[in-house]
């Protein structure tokens, strides 16, 4: 490739001195430019913000419209912009930035369509398409409950509005404001859905309702006390012309079950929701005075004095006002007379009489009394005489139990010992057999020694020739034999030798003859 010579330029030594300033305010061009852009198109859109878009391009909205039906018309758009970051062109787009609608805890909102068509004469609920947007102008149907919302304000305006709380012990009487109107015109009461007096009363609790939708009145149902004498004397001529004025007590409710039915027929007063003196006046005051004077003509003066008389027509008086109020779901629960003012030219002598015959009863009563107190103290005594039969023979019971014990342990002992006793004498009776025979045996063993002893003496005395005497003393010397070494005497007449005698005179020839020898027996 060939090259192309260079030539220098005139004053290009300072071009590198200018050439870093000039890159650098490009760069910060550069980046203002952008951070203009990012600033312009950006949107942020904070925590319970919306931002509501506006087209200033496009087509231009139909005329009688307020709000741009599309993003192809200018003006308002339906669509907002909830929390986040977004980016729209501001040469095409406005927008502003606003605060979410917020319903506090405790309230409820009403939204109200302030685009779209124009209702029909008498009419004020609007209408939704499938989508629920309103297509009308109007109050639409439903609630919002707490919380927070992102409605356009160009579309919708939200009103706060208290939720219907029903205490305990009333009904909530509910009215439909919008809706079909009734297919029966002529009944107080109208079917479900329909515009008017519903039937199905509400229940104690919070209701949150649509206030433009549906009113709900609260009826009192817990019972309710009306004093006759707050209107004055009530009283009424009896038959014999006295008059005669009484107080009472009358305690009510209105039956829970025909509450509407009864708020439509007796709400004829601007005193709200109680309906109560209306009752009074229409209802408890006219019956009252009517039973009072019907039933008080037929009586006379004195009659309302005594005690039976007066509580005969307190029943009846009770009977009939639960009759009276009942068909109109109105329940009577007590009815009382609690004063009868009889006319004061009778009253002293029948009251009077009265007493007497209550004293009467009083004594009969205190004589009935005793007689029963008699009879108790009869039923005692006996109660008590039984109780000591009944002890005495349990302790009869006991001792010959005890007795009979007693007499069967020793009866036991006894013939334990005679057992024994028995088995002692068996045992007496073999040991007394034992010795006996142990004795005869014995005996019998020294009977058969001694015999066979003299069986021997008498084969000795016969070697002597039958002479006893002679083998005594040969017996004598054989054992004085062996006993004696040496004897030494004096004389013939010595004490030792007379021992020898006997034998001397028996071997002498003038001896009596020799006596035979017979053997001996000793018995032990």
């Amino acid at each position: 490739m060939a090259e192309f010579p260079t030539f220098p330029l005139r004053g290009a030594k300072k071009r590198p001195q200018l050439a870093a300033p000039l890159m650098l305010f490009l760069v910060f061009l550069l980046c203002g430019m952008t951070w203009m852009v990012y600033s312009s198109f950006r949107i942020d859109v904070g925590q319970g913000e919306m931002a509501i878009l506006v087209h200033k391009v496009g087509k231009d909205i139909p005329n009688g419209e307020e709000v741009a039906p599309t993003e192809e018309y200018k003006g308002v758009q339906r669509k907002v912009l909830t929390e986040g970051r977004y980016f729209y062109n501001p040469y095409s787009w406005s927008w502003e930035v606003k605060k979410q609608v917020e319903i506090p805890p405790g309230k409820i909102g009403v939204k109200v369509s302030l685009t779209g068509k124009d209702l029909g004469y008498g009419e004020f609920l609007a209408r939704v398409d499938e989508k629920g947007e309103a297509t009308t102008k109007g109050i639409m149907p439903g609630i919002l409950n707490p919380g927070r919302y992102p409605l356009n304000p160009y579309l919708y305006a939200i009103e706060e509005a208290e939720p219907v709380t029903i205490e305990a012990g009333f009904k909530g009487i509910v009215t439909n404001l919008a809706g079909p109107l009734p297919k029966k015109p002529n009944e107080l009461l109208v079917d479900p859905g329909e515009r008017g007096m519903q039937k199905i009363a509400l229940e104690p609790g919070t209701h949150p309702v649509n206030p433009y939708l549906v009113r709900i009145n609260k009826v009192d149902c817990r019972s309710q006390r009306f004093n006759l004498g707050e209107e004055g004397d009530m009283g009424f001529p009896s038959k014999d012309g006295f008059w005669v004025s009484l107080d009472g007590i009358i305690e009510f409710r209105v039956n829970p079950e025909k509450a509407a039915e009864v708020y439509v027929v007796f709400n004829q007063i601007d005193n709200g929701d109680a309906i109560d003196e209306e009752i009074v006046r229409t209802v408890i005051m006219p019956n009252a005075r009517s039973f009072c004077r019907l039933q008080g003509s037929n009586s006379s003066g004195r009659d309302f004095i005594q005690g039976t008389s007066r509580t005969q027509f307190q029943t009846a008086f009770e009977t009939s006002m639960k009759e009276a109020c009942e068909p109109l779901g109105i329940e009577v629960i007590q009815s009382l007379v609690t004063k009868i003012r009889p006319p004061q030219q009778i009253a002293t002598p029948v009251r009077e009489r009265e007493i007497a015959k209550q004293q009467e009863l009083q004594y009969q009563q205190q004589i009935l009394q005793q007689e029963s107190e008699q009879k108790l103290a009869v039923e005692k005594a006996m109660v008590l005489q039984k109780q000591a039969l009944v002890a005495a023979e349990q302790d009869v019971v006991k001792v010959t139990t005890k007795a009979k014990q007693e007499q069967q342990v020793a009866l036991t002992k006894a013939q334990e010992q005679l057992a024994v006793a028995q088995l002692k004498l068996d045992a007496s009776i073999d040991e007394a057999a034992a010795m006996e025979a142990k004795g005869k045996a014995a005996a019998d063993v020294i009977r058969f020694e001694n015999e066979a002893e003299s069986a021997g003496w008498k084969k000795a005395v016969e070697s002597f020739s039958g002479d006893g005497q002679a083998y005594a003393q040969y017996v004598l010397y054989q054992k004085l034999a062996a006993s004696y070494r040496r004897i030494m005497v004096n004389t013939a007449d010595s004490p030792i030798m007379k021992i020898f005698d006997d034998f001397a005179e028996a071997s002498s020839p003038e001896a009596k003859p020799k006596a035979e020898l017979q053997p001996t027996t000793t018995t032990p």
